[in-house]
């Protein structure tokens, strides 16, 4: 049979797709540009007649039903390890099961809590050499098509083809089904005039030819868009973000000065804008590999020059960093905070920042804290932390003793709580 035979013989309709969807199944589907966007909209219309089916998601690109109805309890559930509003807010009902892990081993790490049986892609059209592209995620993407008994195809003209380890012979098919959708973008809110000079605090620990990661966030977008006066940067990234996008167009990121993957622009996924995606597709100097590789701490560390930048929820003043929750109240998830910190401190000449307001909640609230607030998840221990900023400046914390340390975050703290942190930092005995 020709490709194009293979490919017929497959191709069904989306109804035919969910009827292949059993009691016991675990489903595990990519999110971003690749998320099965059809398939996820009508999947609750099965739940009728199915028990124990699990979904493995992140950061939905919509609000779809079989996230929001909760009586779908016993039916569809779902698994996650990174939380967003819909996990957030459906928490209480036990259909939502968080499992702690890192990013780098998140394929590993869903085949262990539960493994899938059901892989359901949206995937680029057929090449002419009979592959579809998974283009914009492969943080458990690989493992779990590789693992799953059947897999989907969601085929969406509108996905272009991205290089790297993305590349899906059609044969793996169990069957696939054609829809037009649109990608989903990631939200781009202005950067405050925080965002600004906390950005302008990082840049400046930041050199022309350093080798960049930025994280999910405003903040990190702020700092991706502060760059534009480097020259020849390097990326080395979980995702590929809209403001790495601009620095690509401009050219202040060439990846010439990169000793690992020269001149190429490495990430696991993708989440911007349409300028991003134009960007990338057909574009041989963009390279995405499966996160189990790109965001393995040993393979970030043979970056020179890595500098990595994210941000985090609360820190202590040791240099304890909580990125995920609120106390024990989980609010997103460890994603690639681990990896990139300690992937940054130890590569030659790397950096770890950490970015943050001083404040939450209109500013009655401190984020940096004596001791973090108790049942916090510390995601970057102190023994990893490097730099912290603020709106108030850089605490260097590596390699520096407890009172140093703690010297250091104090006058990066809010004005008004200055006080009051050395207060309780004596009365603790910290040092």
């Amino acid at each position: 049979m020709t490709k194009q035979e293979i490919y017929q013989s497959k191709l069904g309709t989306l109804q035919g797709a969910l009827d292949m969807i059993e009691s016991n199944d675990t489903i595990v589907t990519p999110i971003y540009g690749c998320e099965p966007t059809s398939f996820i909209r009508n999947l609750h219309t099965i739940a009728p007649r199915v028990r124990n089916v699990a979904l493995w998601t992140m950061l939905m690109m919509d609000d779809y039903q079989v996230m929001l109805d909760n009586s779908l309890k016993d039916h569809i559930d779902i698994y996650t390890y990174f939380y967003n509003k819909d996990g957030r807010a459906g928490h209480d009902t036990g259909r939502f099961h968080f499992c702690p892990m890192d990013l780098h081993s998140s394929g590993t790490g869903v085949a262990t809590a539960r493994k899938a049986s059901v892989f359901v892609a949206g995937v680029s059209p057929m090449d002419e050499f009979g592959n579809v592209y998974l283009s914009f995620d492969l943080e458990t993407s690989l493992e779990a098509l590789e693992s799953a008994d059947k897999i989907i195809f969601e085929v969406n003209k509108n996905i272009p083809k991205v290089y790297g380890e993305t590349a899906i012979p059609i044969e793996k098919a169990t069957y696939i089904y054609e829809e037009t959708n649109t990608l989903g973008y990631a939200p781009a809110p202005p950067a405050s005039k925080t965002d600004q000079q906390i950005a302008q605090h990082v840049i400046s620990l930041i050199n022309d030819g350093d080798c960049i990661q930025l994280g999910i966030g405003g903040m990190p977008n702020a700092v991706g868009e502060a760059l534009m006066g480097h020259k020849h940067l390097g990326i080395h990234t979980e995702m590929i973000t809209s403001s790495m996008g601009k620095l690509l167009r401009a050219g202040v990121v060439d990846n010439s000065r990169k000793n690992f993957n020269t001149g190429k622009t490495v990430g696991a996924f993708a989440w911007g804008d349409q300028a991003l995606y134009d960007y990338m597709a057909d574009n041989e100097s963009i390279m995405l590999r499966r996160a189990a590789w790109v965001n393995h701490p040993f393979v970030i560390s043979q970056n020179d020059n890595m500098v990595s930048v994210n941000a985090a929820i609360q820190v202590d003043v040791t240099g304890q960093i909580c990125s995920e929750s609120m106390g024990p109240r989980q609010y997103s998830g460890s994603g690639g905070a681990l990896d990139y910190a300690y992937g940054a401190f130890h590569s030659k000449g790397g950096r770890g920042i950490i970015a943050l307001t001083s404040t939450a909640k209109g500013g009655t609230v401190s984020k940096i804290q004596p001791i973090l607030t108790p049942g916090s998840p510390v995601t970057i221990p102190r023994n990893t932390a490097d730099y912290i900023v603020t709106e108030y400046g850089i605490a260097p914390l590596r390699g520096l003793p407890m009172r140093d340390r703690v010297k250091n975050m104090i006058k990066i703290a809010h004005p008004d709580f200055r006080d009051e942190l050395e207060r309780q930092v004596h009365e603790l005995k910290i040092w």
